[in-house]
Order: structure tokens, then sequence, then C-alpha cells
């Protein structure tokens, strides 16, 4: 069996290094990697040292119609002089012009994983179109989150007999490697001795969700004189939150501490108390992944894996969506009841390594491939 995996916008995906790694779980499998991006990225040579085939298509998603057309031309060909059994697209940008050429090809089994789900229904509607057509070209579709299945069918009106569930994963192990000296590190970098700390990872974008934590850590604060939170990422709303912060006076409080390097985060979560998910459209959202296969607390708008899993004051404190007062609530109920918040630890911790290991997540993807799922 030749599988193809198609990504596009990204110079390295972690996520293709833990399937190549893997690989000899199913030596019937062949792999290869193609990457639409606008220079050769450091993908191909990643994939190659694992013995796989790579290849690289020149993608701009600055000049997107235009690049989407170049692209089908050269992976139709490209698909022509390979002949995979299964193509697997996973962004909308590598979506397109894959399962289209895919289909032109003569591949019988084209699948789309749908990272974005949802998000040109919300931000930029021109394009829902394209997300429909992209269903309609693909023979199967993996949903990440029943959020995402929900929507598929709902909103995109994707056939329900297409769609599989399949959760993302992540190598436990490596994402909870703390470090002793890395936890140090970070809390004399950012002020964060004798606090209490409530961390967010997520770009600085508005369906996060950041300004509704914003608004919570006002009344926080105003009790709680031991709060730091700490806002981990980077995008294009940073001024605008920034000038929020300071409007309402939370400066010595609220940390942007930007994109931090990847090796710190598992050390990072080992030093968070008590984490906030406040996006309202999340398809599946890692980072609640993360956190809890570090044991920590979430407060979470109910959206994404965590609708999936987690239960409301079980293993979590859920909120609404956009919900300033929710968020409060819900971090004060988990400063007043530390025995639960306790408890939680270990709950959640059991959660993420019966649920979202990459070993899961590879198996179930052989799944759809042999037509087993």
């Amino acid at each position: 069996m030749h599988v193809v995996h198609i990504i596009a916008n990204n110079t390295t995906v972690p996520y293709l290094n833990w399937f190549a790694e893997r690989l000899g779980k199913y030596p019937d499998i062949k792999f290869t990697v193609i990457a639409l991006y606008p220079q050769e990225p450091d993908l191909i040579k990643e994939m190659k040292a694992y013995g796989c085939n790579a290849y690289w298509v020149k993608f701009d998603q600055a000049n997107r119609k235009s690049g989407m057309v170049f692209a089908f031309f050269k992976l139709y060909r490209l698909f022509k002089h390979i002949k995979p059994d299964i193509i697997n697209a996973h962004l909308f940008d590598d979506s397109v012009p894959a399962l289209l050429a895919a289909r032109f090809a003569g591949i019988k089994k084209r699948v789309v994983r749908k990272q974005d789900t949802a998000y040109h229904w919300n931000f930029n509607p021109l394009w829902v179109w394209a997300d429909r057509f992209n269903n309609f070209n693909a023979t199967d579709i993996i949903a990440i989150s029943e959020d995402s299945k929900k929507f598929l069918v709902e909103k995109e009106k994707a056939p329900v007999r297409k769609i599989h569930m399949v959760h993302n994963g992540i190598p436990i192990r490596d994402f909870t490697a703390q470090i002793n000296s890395d936890k140090e590190f970070l809390i004399k970098k950012y002020g964060l001795e004798g606090k209490i700390v409530l961390g967010t990872i997520a770009r600085y974008i508005e369906w996060k969700g950041y300004r509704y934590i914003i608004e919570a850590a006002r009344i926080l604060t105003q009790k709680h004189k031991n709060l730091k939170f700490l806002f981990v990422g980077y995008g294009e709303q940073q001024n605008e939150l920034e000038e929020l912060v300071r409007k309402y006076g939370l400066s010595e409080c609220i940390v942007f501490t930007n994109w931090i390097d990847r090796k710190f985060i598992p050390s990072l979560y080992g030093i968070i108390d008590v984490y906030i998910h406040a996006a309202y459209m999340e398809p599946f959202g890692f980072v609640l992944v993360e956190a809890m296969a570090n044991g920590v607390p979430i407060v979470s708008s109910k959206t994404g894996v965590a609708a999936d899993v987690l239960e409301h004051r079980k293993t979590c404190y859920f909120t609404r969506d956009k919900d300033p007062k929710g968020i409060y609530e819900g971090v004060e109920w988990m400063l007043e009841n530390p025995g639960d918040r306790e408890a939680m630890k270990e709950k959640i911790k059991k959660i993420a390594e019966e649920e979202f290991s990459v070993d899961k997540m590879f198996d179930k993807h052989i799944e759809v491939y042999k037509g087993l799922k």
C-alpha cells in the first residue's frame, strides 16, 4: 500500500515525523510526503532521513488562487508518476488541489483530515463552497472531534458515510518531559515566584478568546493579588490585546511571553496551576491534550476535544463561549476547591494516555486507509 500525505504552508510537521517513526509497525506500507511551500522546506530532508520519499511543490499562500492552479497540475503529473494507492490531505490549501488532482489521476482512496473545520464558515464564507468541494472529491473524511463531525454534516453537508472520527494524538512521553532547571528558568524569567499561575498557549487571534480571559482577569485580580497570567503565543491581535491590558491596569499580572521554544513547553505546563482555554471555535485543541497529559487542571469552553472527553467539575470546569463571567467562576471554583482540583490531575493524565497517544491515532488512520473503519 502506497500512502501519500500532502501538507501546505509548513516547513516542518511533527505529526508526519511521528508517522514516519512508526512505519516499522506496518512494513507493507510505503509512505511518501509532498510539501507545498514557497521554498523547499525542512520537511523534505526530515522525511528522507526516515527513508521516505519526499517531494516539494512550490506554493505561496499569498497567491492562493494561482498557486492552487499551479499545484493542481504539478500534483496531477506527480500522482501519475508515483502511482499512490491513497492520498491524505490535511489543510485547506493542500486539500483543494490535491483531492482534485487525485480524482483526475484515478486514485481511488482520497482522504482529507479536516484540521481547519469551520474556519471559512466563521471568517471567510466566500470559501465555504471549496470546503464542500473538498468533501465531494474526498472518498473519506477524517473528523478530529465530535464538534468537527457535527459541523461537517450540518454546515458543510458532508455525507455521514464518508466521515470517520479519529482524534489527534501526541507522543505523550515527549510532551511530559519536564525539566526542573527549565521550570526554574521560566519561573525566574516571568516573575512567577510565589504566584498562582494561569496559563494559555495559543495564537493571539480573535477566536482564541484572549479578550474574555482579560475581562475575567479584571475581576479575579481584585480578589486574588497573587495571580499571574501567562499568554504564550504570537499573532496579529497582540497590539490590541496589550492595549486592553494597559487600559485595565493589568500589566503587572498578565505577561505576553510571545512564542516559547518548543523544548520548554513540557516544563511550562509544569509551572501552570490552571490552564485556561477560551477558544470559541476549536476543531480539536492540541493544547488541551498537552495540558491533560501534564496533569494541569483545565477551565475551558465546551469545544473541540474537551467536549468529547472531559466532564464538568469532574475532569475540568466548562464555561460558555465568549464568557468572561464563566471563566472567572471556573478559576474561582478551582481556587476554592483544591481537593477537587488535585483529584483531577491523575484522571486527566489517564484520559490523555488512553485516548490521545500518537500510536492510537496512527493505527486508526491505517484502519481508514485499509477500509476497516
